[in-house]
């Protein structure tokens, strides 16, 4: 988070922390290359392991840390589907769970200093987020074949206006990934930043840094609360969107 003084004045570079870079040489980034996403998103998925099967491998009757924190999480997540999505959205729950998890995780590990945010990266966000429309437009075309389509004709409206009401059901049903995707990586991407920023001015300002200083831990708060909320909101919307496909109940 250094800081530079040119002739030109104070140099900032916020978004040099999103760069994705090989973690072997300075070459070009190509598909296969392993990236700092890579490597931790493999992190996040090695912590999602940690605590959701290794912590609980022994299933004891007076928990450890780590099989309740993995039992807490198990039973929100288990609430949250069933409450959202009902009673069949529950076959679906391992997904959720490991989706919510893997976001959660990665959210937080990016707050680590020094780390990388992969879930800043609409790269990322966008595939997870197409990986839930596809799940949810296939297993309601599975489900209800035709009937599936029903969802996009309001019959409680009145039937000139249904035309034009139809239209717009389908264009928010396929802007939905791109809603999904950029609401997450936005919203950490935004936080990260302005983090940044608020270091940069800290570490030129000498004596007088404490202001930006008492800002950075006010932002990390935020950011941090920015972690879980974002998770949550990604998961809930999942839920919501899966409801269409199982619930049997149209418009």
């Amino acid at each position: 988070m250094a800081t530079e003084e040119h002739g030109s004045g104070l140099q900032i570079h916020p978004m040099d922390q999103f760069v994705v870079k090989p973690l072997f040489g300075d070459g070009p980034v190509h598909w296969y290359t392993p990236t700092n996403v890579t490597l931790w998103m493999g992190i996040a998925v090695l912590a999602m392991i940690a605590l959701l099967v290794l912590s609980t491998r022994r299933g004891a009757r007076v928990p450890s840390r780590g099989q309740s924190v993995a039992e807490l999480f198990y039973g929100f997540i288990h609430k949250m589907v069933e409450d959202v999505a009902g009673h069949e959205g529950l076959k679906f729950f391992p997904y959720i769970m490991t989706l919510f998890m893997f976001v959660f995780l990665s959210n937080m590990l990016g707050l680590i200093p020094m780390s990388f945010t992969t879930t800043s990266h609409i790269a990322v966000t966008a595939v997870l987020a197409l990986l839930v429309f596809l799940t949810v437009t296939l297993v309601g075309l599975y489900r209800k074949g035709v009937g599936f389509l029903a969802m996009f004709w309001v019959t409680s409206a009145p039937l000139a206006l249904r035309p034009i009401l139809a239209v717009i059901e389908v264009v928010s049903y396929f802007v939905r990934p791109v809603s999904h995707s950029v609401r997450l990586g936005g919203n950490l991407l935004a936080g990260h930043a302005v983090i940044k920023v608020f270091a940069g001015f800290a570490g030129a300002m000498g004596v007088a840094s404490v202001v930006p200083i008492a800002a950075i831990v006010a932002m990390y708060g935020l950011e941090v609360l920015v972690a879980a909320v974002q998770a949550y909101v990604f998961t809930i919307l999942t839920c919501v969107y899966l409801r269409d496909a199982v619930d049997e109940a149209h418009h």
